[in-house]
């Protein structure tokens, strides 16, 4: 799959369906200008580090641009070809000027993707347009992943779980090594088994750093008796993974089996949570009750997860304040997790696609609590 291209829809579908969203939201602008680089990849496929779409609510009359500069002169005709090309340093402004050009005189901008300096720069250099602040247009079409932007965040997580099989097998998560030999094995494992890239820095969390939800590694040494969280993703096509595993050095007490235990069962209930229909607040408070009716409620202190996509966290969220209902063909995370600052926590990830019926698992690493020796 070439990591520059959309997986599956054309950009040009996805164009014509944000128009349909566009003429709803604002139905008296004649065009968006797209200035997020991650949107910009979602309606065209271009990778490049500088570059902006307009899209034209009446796209049969008039073609659709992409503004970009020389130096990706050639990576634009490959990767969106079936676009307008506008070249330009600045291409917000380009292709701003440009639709002026042409006789507009309302253009919606992504108000959340630019600054108040920017914002009032672009104003500036065509005054005769305005500008109408549009938020989460873009964002919205994305919650919901097409068969080929789940196949590639499957690769991603099929990625990642060949590269923690690796480091299990190979007795490398053990006594005597540092949380950051851990993290870079892991993050090379993944290159090995077919990633792009790695989602995020990898978290390798051991002993009284595991009850640290976001801890960076270090040259902490794990030892026997550690819980030990690992928190990592790989990406391939530019779709992200997420998966987070929580094992025990040997030997194992009591109070690790049981908080293990109980963010295991929360886990479980909030994959079966994540139904299309269902309330992003209700799938979080299915898997928090658990852990609350087990003493722990004030130790699971996030979300339950995310959206996972083009980003690593992306719409929809899934937590306690959440609003909205997920949708089928969304992909997310479930990670409940019980921290004890001083001793240890658990953290178990999965990431998974929401429908009708029970949600498909991406993530296929064991979940069973594991002691390795």
């Amino acid at each position: 799959m070439p990591a520059s291209l959309p997986p599956a829809d054309s950009g040009a579908l996805r164009r014509d369906r944000l128009r349909g969203v566009l003429r709803e939201a604002h139905p008296d602008v004649e065009a968006l200008l797209v200035t997020d680089l991650v949107n910009v990849r979602y309606l065209s496929g271009f990778t490049g580090s500088n570059g902006a779409v307009l899209i034209w609510v009446d796209g049969d009359a008039r073609a659709d641009r992409i503004g970009t500069d020389g130096r990706y002169t050639v990576q634009v005709g490959e990767q969106a070809g079936d676009l307008e090309l506008v070249g330009a340093r600045d291409v917000a402004a380009a292709l701003l000027e440009s639709a002026a050009a042409d006789g507009a005189g309302r253009i919606a901008i992504e108000a959340d993707a630019m600054t108040v300096a920017q914002h009032a720069a672009l104003r500036a250099s065509v005054p005769e347009v305005a500008l109408v602040a549009a938020t989460g247009l873009v964002e919205g079409l994305r919650v919901v992943k097409d068969d080929g932007e789940v196949g590639a965040i499957a690769a991603a997580c099929a990625a990642a779980d060949a590269a923690l099989a690796d480091l299990v097998a190979a007795g490398t998560i053990a006594p005597g090594r540092t949380e950051r030999q851990v993290a870079r094995a892991l993050e090379w494992a993944m290159y090995d088994h077919g990633a792009d890239a790695v989602a995020f820095e990898t978290i390798v969390a051991a002993g009284a750093n595991s009850a640290v939800p976001h801890h960076r590694p270090t040259s902490a040494v794990l030892a026997a008796g550690d819980f030990v969280k690992i928190d990592f993703g790989a990406v391939v096509g530019g779709y992200h993974s997420d998966m987070t595993r929580t094992y025990v050095l040997g030997p194992a007490q009591p109070w690790q089996r049981e908080i293990y235990e109980v963010v295991a069962a929360a886990a479980t209930a909030g994959r079966q949570a994540a139904t299309a229909g269902t309330a992003s607040a209700d799938v979080d408070g299915a898997a928090r009750q658990v852990i609350v009716d087990a003493g722990y409620g004030d130790q699971f202190v996030h979300g339950l997860g995310h959206g996972v996509g083009l980003q690593i966290h992306e719409a929809p969220p899934v937590g306690s304040t959440a609003t909205g209902t997920l949708l089928g063909g969304a992909v997310v995370t479930v990670e409940p997790g019980v921290y004890l600052p001083g001793r240890g926590g658990v953290r178990i990830e999965d990431t998974v696609v929401v429908s009708d019926g029970p949600c498909r698992i991406l993530t296929a690493t064991d979940r069973t609590f594991t002691v390795l020796d």
